[in-house]
């Protein structure tokens, strides 16, 4: 006789009048075992939470779920949540591109926040058929996206006034990484570097594994924002493209950081330097 049914004996006892005790004895079952209340999650409302998260976030997979549900502090394995997950079929398909291989050899990460900006361009369209641009600006260090700016033309000046923002708000970078695109190699940017002594570290022509972080959550960006959007106008465009960005940087959380998002991650690290 399993444990399941010793107990349901044993509760089909005490209903007649048997005593808790003698109804355990007669069964053969610890008292302990017959009173343990379980308390795991309820599957069902475990299942709903999961697709719930899964609609809300697309691209979200089954570890990103569960490390939501760790992080709010419920005990559970990745095992079960991926089976819930297949269950109900949530899985998206992968939009994945063929890997060049890695020749050169990689800069020297980051060890502190402004030490390095990754900047990048990305276009996508509205529902008109317009193009537009994104100018997005990454920290190397807390992997914060510091800024997407959105127009339909992000000309080398428009580059520095970002620039000049961020550097207000945060801090002049030491360094910035860039492609050979005219916006970044025209005089504009070049008087601003030379006005604020920022060195300009460009990548090689064909070789965009040298911006690799920003290659990485320019990916992130198309795949949970641009590709699930249909823009009406750039209005629209820039006010989903800061949520987004928003919910990137205090929300998503981030693998190579330990599991926590990047704002979270540059807050310990300001706090353990004012404590050193």
């Amino acid at each position: 006789m399993t444990t399941t049914q010793k107990r349901a004996v044993a509760a089909a006892f005490e209903e007649v009048g048997v005593s808790e005790r003698k109804a355990c004895i007669a069964v053969g079952l610890p008292r302990g075992t017959h009173r343990h209340k379980s308390t795991k999650k309820d599957k069902s409302e475990l299942r709903e939470q999961i697709k719930e998260i899964a609609h809300a976030r697309k691209r979200f997979g089954y570890q990103r779920i569960t490390w939501l549900f760790q992080r709010d502090g419920l005990r559970i394995n990745k095992k079960r949540v991926y089976r819930i997950y297949k269950q109900e079929g949530l899985q998206v398909r992968k939009r994945c591109r063929k890997r060049e291989r890695r020749l050169c050899k990689p800069p020297e990460p980051a060890t502190y926040p402004c030490q390095r900006w990754s900047l990048d361009f990305i276009s996508d369209s509205l529902s008109s058929g317009r193009r537009l641009r994104t100018l997005n600006v990454i920290d190397e260090f807390t992997r914060e996206c510091q800024a997407i700016e959105v127009d339909f033309s992000l000309p080398g000046e428009r580059v520095v006034r970002v620039l000049e923002r961020l550097a207000w708000c945060y801090g002049k970078p030491d360094s910035l990484v860039l492609d050979n695109g005219p916006e970044f190699t025209g005089k504009a940017l070049f008087d601003w570097s030379q006005r604020h002594s920022v060195s300009l570290d460009f990548i090689r022509p064909g070789k965009p594994m040298e911006n690799g972080i920003c290659e990485s959550f320019n990916g992130r960006f198309r795949d949970e924002c641009l590709n699930e959007t249909w823009f009406r106008s750039i209005d629209e465009a820039r006010t989903i493209t800061e949520e987004w960005r928003h919910d990137y940087n205090t929300i998503r959380l981030h693998g190579s950081l330990g599991r926590i998002a990047p704002s979270e991650f540059a807050q310990q690290f300001r706090e353990q330097k004012l404590s050193a």
